[in-house]
């Protein structure tokens, strides 16, 4: 398996499932194209999915490049603590509806910056706002591009980092193409196709790896524990990747700070809510979503164990790709070379879909907070609005691929924990306190923004994350984004900063807020908090 590890399955197989996947994806989004008629429809998709189309289409969203192929990996390699990232990216959806889901959809329009301007004051929130949307963005995308160099790389035999800079330029175009067509509406039906492919694909390798072992998960296990070399009975237990140390132990810490409270503030997500026509439909969306994503990532424990036992942790790290290579070796290894060009292909679309909900996103953001509402002064027509926001596609999509080529070969579902922390820094603390606190003002959401959104990014570039950890003993080169080991400026020791940022985040919206002699509106956050709990007024909203 370690020999096959380079070049996996038939070529021609592979791009021919891929093909037929692109093709029929980009039907049903030239078809929805044609209802795209006004700025609801291409940002939210015209109000009018079902909660069992949005509970799906959120899962699509949600399940990403990091679920499938990161967690998978992480399970392979590092057991137990690999696992962690299913829980916490599955406890973070429970914090995100309980808090501020239902609450988000009734009182916003577009985007998070509708409900965080609705009783601040309108610009400078909009810009803070805005710019913490596309830092989210910026990092989540990472984080699929990357998968996509890898994954594709794997399927086709590319070795080398051109080939596979290539690979994600590809993926890019791709994805400015469903965005700029299909719009919200596109996007949507295209994580809807994604996420039953995904779900099935991935229920079928479980079933398939159960009943390779008569059906008895401990025997999966102990078949992974057999594999594992060294490490032993250690990948059944937690500490293996970050028990070695106080530090790492930490470092630990700030990762599930980042998991459990970054979803709440994820602008890709909560925009979804957007796309229903009432309340009631998004709580339907919301029951939907969780149910698919639970069963998916008790998936996700079978399929890491099982790469490790049907494939092990050996030729897998030595794929193009990497741990981001377990899950599709391991469909490789069940079914051959079909089912691998099926689940790579399920892979691939799960790229596609979470990019594009990605880029209309942030598009939205800057098209819809920044030009129209601060640059515009709201003088702009709908059609302007989103052809700056088809402009905005272009130029996010070019971003992501530079970043994508940078980041490549990092784990995914490490970088899109990073994702995380600028959400939970930047987004969820001005988002609790503008829903829940009377005295809070404007000076304290932009304290809050600011504050969490820098923090987290300077200590992110002077992390371990960026330059300084110890070279890979096979390639000689850095597990850093920085591949040369000589070159290190980090002094941050933890991967994650979310221990430190989120809190701070937190004081600073109090700090800004106490120091602030603005006046506060009670008359606002009274309206502000009847909407949200009981939608009354959001439609009327909506509707203008």
């Amino acid at each position: 398996m370690a020999a096959a590890a380079t070049n996996v399955g038939n070529t021609w197989i592979n791009i021919g499932i891929f093909g037929a996947f692109v093709v029929v994806t980009l039907i049903v989004v030239f078809r929805v194209s044609r209802q795209n008629k006004s700025a609801a429809d291409f940002y939210a998709g015209g109000r009018s999915f079902t909660g069992t189309q949005n509970g799906t289409a959120i899962a699509g969203d949600y399940l990403s490049a990091a679920s499938f192929l990161g967690i998978a990996g992480a399970i392979a390699v590092n057991g137990y603590d690999g696992f962690l990232y299913s829980i916490g990216f599955l406890v973070a959806w429970l914090v995100a509806l309980l808090l501020v889901a239902e609450l988000l959809r009734n009182t916003g329009k577009f985007t998070m910056a509708d409900v965080l301007s609705f009783r601040l004051k309108q610009r400078p929130i909009r810009m803070a706002a805005a710019l913490s949307t596309l830092a989210v963005v910026f990092f989540y995308l990472l984080a699929q591009m990357a998968g996509a160099g890898g994954l594709v790389a794997l399927l086709l035999g590319i070795t080398d980092q051109a080939g596979q800079g290539l690979v994600i330029a590809v993926v890019g175009a791709l994805m400015i193409l469903y965005v700029l067509v299909g719009g919200m509406k596109g996007t949507t039906w295209v994580q809807i196709i994604k996420a039953t492919l995904l779900i099935a694909g991935a229920g079928a390798m479980t079933i398939w790896v159960l009943a390779l072992h008569g059906f008895n998960l401990s025997a999966v296990m102990q078949e992974a524990v057999n594999m594992s070399g060294d490490k032993g009975e250690a990948i059944l237990e937690p500490g293996l990747q970050y028990g070695a140390s106080a530090l790492s132990q930490l470092d630990f810490l700030s990762l599930a700070l980042a998991l459990v409270l970054g979803t709440a503030g994820l602008p890709h997500v909560l925009m979804r809510f957007y796309t229903v026509p009432s309340a009631k439909e998004a709580r339907k969306s919301v029951v939907v979503a969780i149910w698919l994503i639970g069963i998916f990532y008790l998936f996700t424990l079978v399929l890491g164990y099982g790469a490790g036992a049907l494939v092990g942790p050996e030729a897998i790290l030595a794929a193009p790709g990497g741990q981001n290579s377990a899950a599709p070796l391991l469909a490789f290894e069940l079914g051959g070379e079909i089912l691998l060009g099926i689940i790579a292909a399920v892979a691939f679309a799960t790229i596609l879909a979470v990019v594009a909900g990605l880029t209309i996103t942030a598009a939205a953001s800057f098209s819809h907070d920044i030009y129209a509402s601060i640059i515009k002064k709201g003088q702009v027509s709908a059609d302007g609005e989103v052809r700056v926001a088809r402009w905005t596609v272009v130029v996010i999509g070019v971003i992501a691929i530079l970043g994508g080529i940078f980041a490549n070969g990092q784990n995914i579902a490490f970088l899109v924990a990073l994702a995380f922390c600028v959400a939970a820094s930047a987004n969820l603390p001005t988002i609790i306190y503008s829903l829940f606190w009377k005295r809070f003002n404007t000076s304290g959401a932009l304290w809050s923004i600011y504050g969490g959104l820098i923090s987290t990014v300077v200590l992110i570039i002077f992390s371990p994350v960026v330059s300084g950890k110890p070279a890979d003993p096979v390639t000689g080169l850095s597990k850093s984004m920085i591949s040369n080991p000589a070159i290190d400026f980090h002094f941050f020791p933890l991967d994650n900063p979310g221990i430190v940022t989120i809190p701070l985040a937190f004081v600073l919206g109090i700090v800004g807020t106490f120091l602030s002699k603005e006046r506060s509106h009670p008359e606002k956050y009274a309206e502000m908090e009847v909407r949200s709990l009981t939608g009354a007024g959001a439609e009327k909203a909506v509707s203008h």
